[in-house]
């Protein structure tokens, strides 16, 4: 599944041409291009889909959402490791394996 997931800007710089933030998903940090929100500033709440900030949105808002979202898994879901996600799946021995 991918969630539009609420983040707060930690920095912004310019990329070849592109406006692209550090955004941290309730301690997760990705990188988010900002062309769709050209005026977003460093400590704003944004809600970011695949990699695009889309929305800006208030703090009590995003940080409700996070804690429901992280409540229901649904952060680790959408930002947790495949390989251990597959393996866990898979049974307990291969968590063993994976985790080597």
């Amino acid at each position: 599944m991918c969630l539009a997931v609420p983040g707060r800007v930690l920095d912004i710089e310019d990329r070849d041409g592109t406006r692209m933030a550090t955004v941290d998903f309730g301690g997760v940090v990705k990188e988010v291009c900002l062309e769709y929100l050209p005026d977003l500033r460093v400590g704003e709440y944004a809600i970011v889909h695949v990699g695009f900030a889309l929305q800006r949105l208030d703090e009590e808002s995003a940080r409700q959402t996070l804690e429901l979202f992280a409540e229901l898994g649904m952060l680790q879901e959408e930002f947790g490791d495949p390989w251990e996600a597959a393996a866990v799946e898979a049974g307990e021995d291969a968590v063993q394996e994976v985790r080597k």
